[in-house]
């Protein structure tokens, strides 16, 4: 599964301590726009409860999480969409990525500069969509140049994917995101290839400083902004989850508890980036390994086992599913399997996040 979400943001707003954190990767951060020049790249682990939980009836020799794929991108400033600071390598590289993990600074302190000279994480934000929504309708602009040529040969998905683009960006124009738009399925197919930056799903981080973490007038503003447009919000404090990582796990705990915090933020982030991507689990269990695996939403079981080995799909019988709660509850596969809870499922089966699954097939 290569989907990845890129960590993009203004200069200094923790976008790099972020990444070091998550990926415990060590990227420079310096105070100044434009540390990060190329983008990186780190996989981070999913945290996920329930592998402890099947590890509690199933003995293993390893469990393996699902992981993300995270990118950190150079910063954007305003005209980053004429090609401002580094607009154009910035726009590149989002493009490479399927979800947009947006840093907002959510906190004052007069040692780290901010490039528009105050604290606004609105104005913020609305910096980068405003750059995005310019990118995208010189894209479209271009696609539609194109699509009306084509158009009159009276090819119809010419005229079609012609009318699309009109629509897109008239859309654009009222200064309008794509994925704020109301689209048919006909219509998100034509605008999936026109690669829309502004159609990715976005999450925003609200980057605080330790005083902030249970939120402060910056976060609520920043979550007032999300909810009336239907968009998730993390708050975390990039600072001290760079701390945290850099701590023995049994010290860890008390550090987190003192902060009043259960669990670092990085895991909130990293689950929220999981489902922002619409990405679902399902689990193997055995005696070699316990192993979370990543598919989309609306897979069936054969692409399912494909994503362990293309022979596993090519080769698809039948799966065997149980839901975990079911093991918990009776101890055993053993137990499930006389009890009537281990199903048998054919090619059709949809897989359910959280389904544990043994495939049968033949190569």
């Amino acid at each position: 599964m290569s989907l990845r979400a890129g960590i993009v943001g203004l200069p200094n707003v923790g976008k790099s301590t972020l990444f070091n954190a998550l990926t415990a990767a060590n990227v420079e951060a310096a105070n100044y726009p434009f540390a990060t020049i190329e983008p990186n790249v780190g996989v981070v682990p999913v945290p996920d409860e329930r592998l402890a939980a099947i590890n509690s009836v199933i003995e293993t020799q390893r469990v393996v999480p699902a992981v993300v794929e995270i990118v950190d991108i150079a910063g954007l400033v305003r005209g980053a969409s004429e090609g401002e600071g580094l607009g154009n390598q910035f726009l590149g590289h989002i493009r490479t990525v399927d979800a947009i993990l947006e840093v907002v600074r959510c906190f004052d302190d007069p040692d780290i500069t901010h490039v528009e000279g105050s604290i606004d994480p609105i104005r913020d934000i609305e910096t980068i969509e405003t750059e995005l929504i310019l990118a995208d309708l010189q894209v479209a602009e271009r696609r539609l140049e194109r699509w009306e040529r084509a158009a009159k040969s009276g090819d119809k998905a010419q005229i079609e994917a012609r009318d699309v683009a009109r629509k897109v960006v008239d859309h654009l124009g009222r200064g309008n995101t794509v994925r704020a738009g109301e689209w048919t399925d006909r219509e998100v197919s034509v605008i999936d290839q026109m690669e829309m930056l502004t159609a990715r799903p976005i999450l925003y981080v609200c980057n605080v400083d330790e005083s902030g973490l249970l939120g402060n007038a910056h976060t609520r503003a920043v979550e007032d902004w999300a909810t009336a447009r239907g968009e998730p919000v993390v708050v975390i404090c990039a600072q001290v989850e760079a701390e945290i990582a850099q701590l023995d796990p049994s010290d860890q705990a008390v550090f987190l508890a003192d902060l009043g915090l259960k669990e670092p933020g990085l895991h909130t982030l990293a689950r929220a980036t999981y489902q922002l991507l619409g990405l679902r689990t399902f689990f193997t269990a055995g005696p070699k390994e316990i192993r979370a695996w990543t598919i989309v939403a609306g897979t069936k079981a054969p692409q399912a086992a494909g994503v362990i080995h293309s022979d596993f799909e090519a080769g698809f019988i039948r799966a065997e599913v149980y839901r975990i709660e079911d093991l918990l509850e009776h101890g055993s596969e053993a137990a499930l399997r006389a009890a009537g809870k281990l199903r048998i499922e054919g090619k059709d089966y949809v897989v359910e996040d959280g389904d544990v699954l043994h495939f049968r097939f033949n190569v």
